[in-house]
């Protein structure tokens, strides 16, 4: 065996991830407000602590909902059974507000940590600032996230 090959087997080739979500967003109608939702995505690693991320959530409200898409850096290292992570992520945001709905810019900074609990799973916490801008209006949301992480 060829050592670069076989020290390239020890590297991920990636991750999905699923989870649920809670954010305090900035609304129209009532201010700041929580919502619950959802967040998902992937990572392909490209170098041993880089990799590209797509980032998928959405969060609901009686009369409110909001989709994020987002992709990015991100840039991790491993320590054991945690691998901590920070990501900064780039792309448009789906809002729906009292009827008005609009695709605005989106910009999400934050960071987290997997925790392997058994061979290609990990549990995963995570916190997001948000920013958005839309109906001539910036927006400084939060979000907070944890779920399941499938290492591949």
């Amino acid at each position: 065996m060829i050592p670069g090959k076989a020290s390239a087997q020890l590297i991920p080739q990636g991750n999905a991830y699923i989870g649920g979500s809670l954010g305090s967003f900035e609304t129209l109608s009532n201010g700041r407000t929580s919502m619950k939702g959802w967040n998902g995505g992937a990572e392909w690693i490209v170098l041993p602590h880089i990799g590209v991320a797509f980032d998928a959530s959405g969060y609901y409200r009686s009369g409110i909902t909001e989709y994020d898409f987002l992709v990015g850096p991100r840039v991790s290292a491993t320590f054991g059974k945690a691998r901590p992570f920070a990501q900064a992520l780039f792309g448009i945001a789906r809002v729906n507000e009292a009827g008005l709905k609009e695709n605005p810019f989106a910009g999400g900074f934050g960071g987290g940590v997997d925790y392997k609990i058994f061979h290609n799973f990990s549990w995963r916490v995570q916190g997001d600032y948000i920013r958005t801008h839309y109906l001539n209006a910036s927006q400084n949301d939060f979000r907070v996230s944890t779920g399941l992480v499938f290492r591949f």
